[in-house]
């Protein structure tokens, strides 16, 4: 099988990557704007990486839709405070740019298995959210936190009627917040454009106070990385068709951690580090509000559960790794495989 990954230096990708190259005699085909991640996959004989952008390289991109049996628009940007800072290149790089490609794998028959999120389900009252029942519900158009969630939402309709209406064979996958090795660099966390977990280690390294927006009552379903593999390695090896036409949610209803637990069961396994200890233990953690982290334009949901009863039943997966496992696995890779790259915080 020849499989195109768009994105293929990112978390997700990376992670597939080697995943793929280690486990099958697939070849992977990658574009990313850099590959510092792929440390682990450059030089495979069965792995064909361009240096470029999807908003240049256009004939790379139809040249490869055409040639693989299987496409991954992994591009996106993903952090919530780009949302609000800066949502019109949220809009043309996940919307625009990604309608382009779904549309060149309609043109070509190939099958698509496209990164929804779970933050399509916005604030859905659902105790758990479930991929056919779930109300999508978003906030107002000044809320421009919700840009992310609607580009994404409005692409899954478009692949979806695709789908129905012109044969097009997709898959929708949505990771709930996913975390492990090489998720964000700890120096993007210093910019203030990372994810939670990579935002609070830089917190705890640059002996700055960990800020729990509103309190950190917020809760997320914290989902191991390479569980998260497991399942799109089913998807995309789709055994008798059983992804076909169908939307997964992607993710860990055992790990639902508030963020303000995460913070504290962050900064205490960190004290577990002998090298990084005195950093934790002086660690403050404060609160702050929304307004003042993100801006007005933030608006956030307080609950985010997935039902993985379709994911069980169709492609016999369900996660295994618990949230302080993840989590150690997490700090292992940044505090000590990684740690040349902390010079400047020792």
């Amino acid at each position: 099988m020849k499989v195109l990954i768009l994105g293929v230096n990112g978390f997700i990708g990376n992670a597939l990557t080697h995943r793929i190259l280690t486990t099958t005699d697939w070849e992977v085909h990658g574009l990313d704007m850099a590959c510092d991640k792929l440390e682990r996959s450059l030089g495979d004989p069965r792995f064909h990486f361009l240096e470029g952008d999807i908003t240049i390289n256009k004939e790379w991109i139809e040249y490869n839709i055409k040639k693989c049996d299987v496409v991954l628009p992994l591009v996106a940007i993903a952090t919530p405070v780009t949302y609000v800072k800066d949502p019109l290149r949220v809009f043309e790089l996940d919307f625009e740019e990604n309608l382009k490609i779904i549309r060149l794998c309609h043109k070509y028959k190939k099958r698509v298995i496209f990164p929804s999120t779970s933050e399509v389900y916005g604030m859905s009252p659902d105790r758990e959210f479930d991929e056919d029942n779930s109300p999508l519900m978003l906030g107002p158009i000044a809320k421009e936190r919700w840009i992310y969630s609607c580009a994404k939402q409005m692409l899954d309709r478009v692949i979806y009627a695709y789908g129905m209406h012109e044969g097009l064979k997709f898959t929708l996958f949505r990771p709930f917040n996913w975390i492990g090795p090489k998720l964000d660099s700890i120096h993007t966390a210093k910019e203030g454009s990372s994810r939670v977990l990579t935002q609070f280690l830089y917190d705890i390294l640059a002996e700055e106070p960990i800020q729990l927006v509103d309190g950190g009552n917020q809760r997320r379903s914290f989902t191991f990385v390479e569980d998260g593999i497991d399942a799109l390695m089913r998807i995309i090896e789709n055994r008798d068709g059983c992804a076909d036409g169908k939307i997964f949610n992607i993710g860990n209803p055992a790990n639902d951690l508030s963020v303000k637990e995460l913070a504290h069961k962050l900064r205490d396994m960190v004290a577990e580090f002998p090298l990084y200890r005195e950093k934790a233990e002086k660690c403050r953690i404060v609160e702050t509000s929304s307004d003042q982290f993100y801006g007005k334009g933030y608006q956030d949901m307080l609950t985010r559960v997935p039902s993985i009863k379709r994911a069980k039943e169709c492609l016999g997966w369900e996660p295994v790794t618990s949230a302080d496992e993840a989590l150690r696995k997490t700090l292992e890779f940044y505090l000590v495989d990684e740690r040349e790259k902390l010079s400047e915080f020792l």
